[in-house]
């Protein structure tokens, strides 16, 4: 028996992976674990645009599963990437910081795309 994968389940399952990483960062925004109450600090935002950056990212991962709202989602992504990539650049942090970035930034131009 073969499995013929098809755009729509493609883009499925890209969005599934933006969703999960996305849920991921912004549980990890919202409990600050790590260095990210400090880089927040040192990128000159309020205690408070942690919190708001974590809830939209939350925000983002809920939309992106369902097919209704998935083009809102992968807008949502992708200010919510514009936004980051703009400060790590503004701050010029390493590529340690810029790689992460530029990789869920590509997840979310690749599944637009396949959405197309």
């Amino acid at each position: 028996m073969t499995m013929a994968l098809n755009i729509g389940s493609f883009e499925s399952i890209l969005a599934m992976i933006v969703a999960v990483l996305f849920a991921v960062a912004g549980v990890v925004n919202l409990s600050g674990l790590g260095a990210v109450k400090r880089d927040f600090a040192r990128w000159g935002y309020p205690a408070w645009f942690r919190f708001l950056c974590g809830a939209l990212e939350l925000l983002s991962a809920a939309l992106l599963p369902g097919q209704q709202t998935r083009v809102l989602g992968l807008m949502l992504t992708g200010a919510i990437m514009i936004a980051a990539l703009f400060t790590l650049l503004r701050n010029r942090e390493p590529f340690g910081h810029l790689a992460p970035a530029l990789i869920f930034s590509a997840l979310v131009v690749v599944t637009a795309a396949a959405r197309c």
